[in-house]
């Protein structure tokens, strides 16, 4: 009997779950409709994505960066402003590539997936995505903006920041009732609301660092 090491184990995990992937993958005729809690399961992925990356630098652990990418390619976002992001799928797998210490299955699960990823989100569980936008934050500052919420359904608003500072994420109604608030002293506050009614909501995200910072908004 042939003993997998915990790192093979791990990448022959990853080479099975891209192939069955890429077999699974019919191309969509057109754009899904919206699906307002599959977008907010597609926040939760995404910011689980950048907790396991972060796990993974801190250890150098490349199975956990890659799985990371995987994780995050799955959910498609729909992107505004000029800004580039700084986690990405392709982020990732360089990040892996670079602790990979030169193992080759290490490194060919990484370019399958980089080949998978050339195909595009063909199909999503996660309906048409998260909206996605990058800011700039600076130190002690504030950056906020306001959505139209329906009432009855779901609204998930994350903000993954780049690690350097820590980031609060508050949600106030039109009286400024706080709904929401995620201070937990980390980098990727999470809040999530189901309103009653239809109404505005206000988001606040918080620099609490001495230093600026960037940071990935997503909401459905």
């Amino acid at each position: 009997m042939v003993r997998l090491t915990g790192m093979a184990a791990a990448v022959c995990l990853i080479l099975a779950g891209t192939a069955r992937a890429q077999e699974m993958a019919p191309e969509l005729a057109q754009a899904p409709a919206a699906d307002p809690a599959a977008e907010a399961r597609g926040v939760s992925q995404a910011v689980t994505a950048a907790e396991l990356a972060r796990w993974g630098r801190d250890r150098s652990d490349p199975g956990a960066l890659i799985m990371a990418a995987r994780l995050l390619a799955e959910v498609p976002v729909r992107v505004e402003g000029d800004e580039a992001p700084m986690l990405t799928p392709g982020a990732l797998l360089d990040q892996a590539a670079a602790v990979a210490g030169g193992n080759t299955a290490v490194l060919d699960a990484i370019e399958r997936l980089r080949a998978a990823g050339t195909r595009g989100v063909i199909s999503s569980p996660f309906g048409r995505g998260p909206v996605f936008i990058v800011k700039q934050i600076d130190p002690r500052e504030t950056y906020w903006f306001e959505v139209q919420a329906r009432g009855g359904e779901v609204l998930r608003i994350a903000a993954i920041g780049d690690g350097d500072t820590n980031i609060d994420l508050t949600v106030r109604d039109s009286e400024g009732v706080l709904v929401c608030r995620d201070g937990f002293g980390d980098h990727y506050p999470v809040c999530t609301t189901q309103p009653r009614a239809d109404g505005r909501l206000r988001i606040d995200i918080v620099n609490r660092g001495e230093i600026w910072t960037r940071v990935q908004i997503l909401t459905n």
